[in-house]
């Protein structure tokens, strides 16, 4: 990895997802925060089914509660609540909060319960972040806001814009697999090679540029602690 001063090149920008200023009817939510501009893009609700029974019944079952003693405390009769944990059927809110003070976690534990998720990378979804020749794919599940791995692909010569930007999350990683990546800074340039990797708080003003003649391959990783995280938007599939 090499260090260098700031970048004297003027690199063109796009009016898409990154760089879009606040008020513009893009499809990023931009704003900004000192001379950088914030980027945070909305999750498209996800059509997979949420399988809210199976949660209740593992956190019961975890507990060592019978449908019984469940159906006892909570007031909910224990066919119903039979019917919810086969996911026949979708419990109100207020009937899942009673369930919820039964098995004593909270609702939104119950909706955030993490389950295994495999995405092969050629059904990995498109996403945008702006810039010039690259391609990026989101490999994680849109509703896993604490942590994103985004694979790009920067062709030769592809840069983000001109301005600074940062992501809206607490830390940021980037790891060149193949190929070389200028990650620009405010006051340097850090060049990467194939293997190195550089971590960064999130809201550090950045952009980046592929100077190689040959493709270069990131791996990008944003976390948050914060429930709402970064969010991106998928592109429809072509």
């Amino acid at each position: 990895m090499q260090l260098s001063g700031p970048s004297p090149r003027c690199h063109p920008s796009r009016s898409t997802a990154r760089g879009v200023p606040e008020g513009h009817n893009g499809n990023a939510g931009c704003r900004k925060k000192g001379s950088a501009v914030v980027k945070s893009l909305p999750i498209e609700p996800s059509s997979k089914e949420l399988k809210l029974g199976q949660r209740l019944r593992a956190i019961r079952q975890e507990r060592r509660l019978t449908m019984d003693q469940v159906s006892e405390f909570s007031g909910v009769s224990k066919s119903f609540l039979s019917r919810i944990e086969r996911d026949i059927t979708s419990p109100s809110v207020s009937t899942l909060v009673s369930i919820c003070q039964v098995l004593g976690v909270s609702p939104g534990e119950v909706l955030d319960f993490p389950e295994t998720e495999y995405i092969a990378l050629k059904d990995a979804p498109l996403i945008s972040l702006g810039g010039d020749g690259i391609t990026e794919q989101l490999l994680t599940p849109p509703s896993n806001r604490q942590l994103q791995l985004i694979r790009a692909e920067i062709a030769p010569g592809g840069r983000g814009e001109t301005e600074l930007y940062t992501m809206d999350c607490d830390v940021e990683s980037l790891h060149v697999i193949s190929g070389t990546f200028n990650l620009i800074l405010e006051r340097q340039t850090l060049t990467l090679h194939a293997g190195d990797t550089a971590t960064f708080a999130g809201l550090t003003p950045h952009t980046w540029e592929n100077p190689g003649d040959t493709a270069a391959i990131v791996l990008w990783a944003l976390s948050s602690s914060r429930a709402a995280g970064p969010r991106f938007s998928t592109l429809p599939a072509t």
